[in-house]
């Protein structure tokens, strides 16, 4: 996933909380089958929002922290960071346009 950061609890208030653009944080994992079928959807997002929104991935079981710290119960979950604050997150599998519908509203 080329515009898609992967970030981890070492770098991920850099990646996320200190951001200058709103952030979108996937937070995944491999074993997950709805989080390989998010992946393509993230990607066209990331690819469409380049310089208006950063696109950050998490693998959940690499940083269980940072999952904890957001409460993050479920994989996928996807969260819109504004500011460094989570101002809207989606859990489970949405076509693109469902998801375009809950964070476009926070983009401006």
């Amino acid at each position: 996933m080329e515009n898609v950061i992967e970030a981890n609890e070492d770098n991920f208030a850099a990646e996320v909380v200190e951001a200058d653009l709103p952030v979108l944080v996937d937070f995944g994992a491999v074993w997950c089958g709805p989080c390989k079928s998010l992946d393509p959807v993230v990607e066209e997002l990331a690819g469409e929002w380049v310089g208006k929104v950063k696109v950050v991935h998490v693998d959940v079981d690499h940083s269980p922290n940072a999952a904890m710290q957001y409460q993050v119960m479920g994989v996928p979950t996807l969260m819109l960071f504004v500011s460094g604050e989570p101002v809207e997150r989606m859990s489970g599998y949405k076509p693109k346009a469902k998801i375009l519908s809950i964070f476009e509203p926070h983009l401006g």
